[in-house]
């Protein structure tokens, strides 16, 4: 059998693959010993995942399967055993095929597990179906990250783009259990309103969409504020012409850490994935003393939910609107080029692939030197850095100096000495090129936006185009 072409000539996959649950070795998180009470009593989620192998390679599907490890790890989890199966596509019933599932099921007696993690978004049908037969509760990737986000939400806007995004994921996920979702509601169990309130009334279900839709409207209402709010903030720091780089990349790249080292921000760095998901920026100046912002970003995954980019797409937009995008890639990553790849399916997403980028990998002191040469091949522009070490640090400075946008008018003031707060807007905003104090003032050569073209016209030596 030949990984690379598992189909044989009547197009069908080869019987053994075609039968196998594959397992991943390597992925349990189970303690050896445990004997102490406290163990027991505290014992998190144990789980089993699952994946469907559809396209690509063994190994790519296994990173896969290993990243969601990760994931289910960062939730809090306990990961048991990891199973992958090689379909052509993943069963519309359980996912996995009823035969399959019932060997699941065996798995999860044997291991004690009490959760299924499913790598993919499940339809509410297969979320059904793999619960009746396995008896416990199936979670798929969607959730999973929802569940990673609601833990680590810290603002007003993060909790409210992560409870908006797994409403919208938990809508049509909605389902009765026997008759408590089915029954009828009306007359007094109607909140009491007797005549008048009575009537047909409305299934508990309904009611639960009504109220979760209402919510949802809700946390719009409070998601459209909050971004009127950072749409000024942005809009004051464009009036003012200040460039601004933002760091975008793959859950735990190394963005925060890269932050800290470029402007001292102090910002909480975790080596755990989604550790930021409030945006932060911070002040940083070229070696010529032009002032910029650095914006650090939430980190992105493979499949990355819709509903998460749809509820973040307000933070996000201030990767859209930056002068240049430093591209951060774990180079440590066992799979780099697919961090590259996801990366860039969310930047499609946010309409922001336009703006320019600069790819830089980070955590090169613990990456193999085959890996790096591999990726100097693939990238020869990257930059290659250690936010830990300040392996790089230098020349990714010059390189955010060389490709920032430059004020491209070229203008000549003689400004009154009583005019200092224009002489310091010049040296934070312009490129100046030449000083010189005289009699009658400060002489500056400058290069500068147009605005500040128009507002430095009256002092002049030459004509503002």
């Amino acid at each position: 059998m030949t990984e690379s072409n598992p189909l044989n000539a009547s197009g069908d996959y080869e019987l053994e693959e075609r039968q196998a649950l594959r397992r991943v070795v390597g992925l349990s998180t189970e303690l050896e010993d445990v004997t102490e009470v406290e163990y027991r009593q505290l014992r998190l989620e144990r789980v089993v995942l699952v994946g469907v192998w559809t396209t690509g390679t063994l190994v790519e599907a296994e990173n896969s399967l290993v990243e969601l490890a990760r994931l289910a790890e960062t939730a809090g989890s306990q990961v048991l055993d990891g199973l992958i199966q090689r379909r052509d596509r993943p069963d519309p019933a359980t996912y996995i095929g009823s035969g399959k599932a019932r060997e699941l099921r065996d798995v999860v007696l044997a291991t004690g597990a009490d959760t299924v993690i499913c790598d993919g978004e499940l339809t509410p049908g297969q979320l059904r179906q793999l619960e009746d037969v396995t008896k416990v509760k199936v979670v798929d990737r969607t959730a999973l990250i929802l569940d990673i986000f609601a833990q680590h939400a810290r603002s007003k806007e993060g909790k409210a783009q992560v409870e908006l995004a797994q409403m919208q994921y938990l809508l049509p996920r909605l389902r009765g259990w026997g008759e408590s979702l089915s029954r009828q509601v009306g007359g007094r169990a109607a909140g009491g309103v007797g005549i008048g309130g009575r009537g047909p009334g409305e299934t508990k279900l309904e009611i639960d969409r009504r109220r979760i839709n209402a919510r949802m409207a809700k946390l719009r209402r409070e998601l459209s504020e909050m971004k009127t709010a950072r749409d000024v903030k942005r809009s004051r720091r464009r009036t003012n012409a200040v460039p601004s780089v933002v760091l975008a990349g793959y859950t735990n790249a190394g963005k925060s850490s890269l932050l800290n080292r470029l402007t001292d921000a102090g910002v909480l760095v975790e080596n755990a994935l989604f550790a930021t998901l409030d945006p932060t920026v911070r002040r940083a100046e070229t070696a010529d003393g032009r002032g910029y912002t650095l914006a650090d970003t939430v980190g992105f995954v493979r499949h990355l939910p819709t509903q998460l980019v749809e509820a973040f797409r307000s933070t996000l937009e201030e990767v859209g609107d930056a002068g240049l995008i430093l591209h951060v890639v774990d180079a440590s990553d066992a799979d780099p080029e697919a961090q590259i790849r996801a990366v860039r399916e969310v930047l499609g997403e946010i309409d922001a692939l336009d703006v320019p980028e600069q790819l830089v990998f980070n955590k090169v002191d613990a990456a193999e030197p085959e890996t790096l040469v591999r990726l100097r091949a693939l990238a020869p522009d990257a930059l290659f850095v250690s936010a830990r070490t300040g392996t790089g640090l230098d020349a990714l400075r010059a390189r955010i100096d060389e490709r920032l946008p430059r004020p491209d008018i070229d203008i000549t003031v003689l400004l009154p000495y009583t005019r200092g707060e224009l002489v310091a807007r010049l040296h934070e905003e312009a490129e100046v090129l030449e000083t010189e104090h005289t009699a009658g003032g400060t002489l500056m050569h400058a290069r500068v936006d147009p605005a500040l073209a128009q507002l430095l016209q009256p002092y002049a030596r030459t004509a503002v185009p």
